[in-house]
């Protein structure tokens, strides 16, 4: 606030409070001077909920204690912070590869938040409602969030997956589904080359384009239901 705000403040604190009034010219001037000092970056008012007299009238209403200028730049201090605790940085409008516009807007955003220009910016909530009717029908076409060109152009480079996704798609079964009782490869996880030294000890773990052809056994076994004996 400036020279003449803090003076109307001043007066406004006086009417409260005949204690701070000053009668003598100088000491009413050094007290003007001790006020704007302190209070220069602290606004009389703001569009969003602050106002320097609410402040003084509080503090004058529940304390015994003469005002003091702290007891203005308090309730200021915890307005601000509790404005940028509550703000979520919105993505500025700046072109990212300007470092310097981005940061500057990113910084005139959060100053006008603090001084209570601009209100904070909150994450969207998720809201309730009902699923749409047509959202099975619409996962059913787009299917894979991979498309089929992409995924082909991948195979080369996946061939575990890759074979995998052929066997489920020709109905057969996924190896990969049950534990591997040779190599004890995990669910989901590839087979892997052992080989046995002379020590008895296995060497090597390569992991194998294809799974040993026991696990596919066993998928099978899982896969194909028991018929009951007659």
């Amino acid at each position: 606030m400036d020279r003449r705000e803090t003076a109307a403040l001043l007066a406004y604190i006086g009417r409260l409070d005949p204690r701070t009034i000053r009668t003598d010219q100088g000491e009413a001037r050094d007290q003007l001077a001790q006020w704007h000092e302190l209070l220069a970056d602290v606004p009389m008012a703001t569009p969003h909920g602050w106002d320097a007299r609410v402040a003084a009238r509080e503090h004058i209403r529940v304390s015994p204690y003469q005002i003091l200028p702290a007891d203005v730049a308090r309730p200021w201090e915890a307005y601000r912070r509790d404005r940028l605790q509550r703000h979520t940085d919105p993505p500025p409008a700046a072109d990212p590869d300007d470092q310097a516009a981005w940061t500057a807007e990113l910084v005139s955003t959060r100053r006008a938040v603090a001084s209570g220009n601009a209100e904070p910016a909150h994450h969207r909530q998720i809201t309730g409602g009902r699923v749409s009717p047509d959202l099975e029908e619409r996962l059913r076409q787009i299917g894979s969030c991979i498309p089929a060109e992409a995924r082909a152009a991948l195979a080369p480079y996946r061939p575990t997956r890759a074979a995998r996704e052929a066997a489920i798609a020709q109905g057969r079964p996924d190896a990969l589904s049950v534990r591997c009782e040779w190599c004890h490869a995990r669910v989901g996880e590839p087979c892997r080359r052992r080989r046995v030294g002379p020590d008895g000890n296995a060497r090597g773990s390569a992991p194998r384009a294809t799974p040993h052809p026991g696990r596919f056994d066993l998928a099978t076994a899982r896969q194909t239901p028991r018929t009951a004996i007659a």
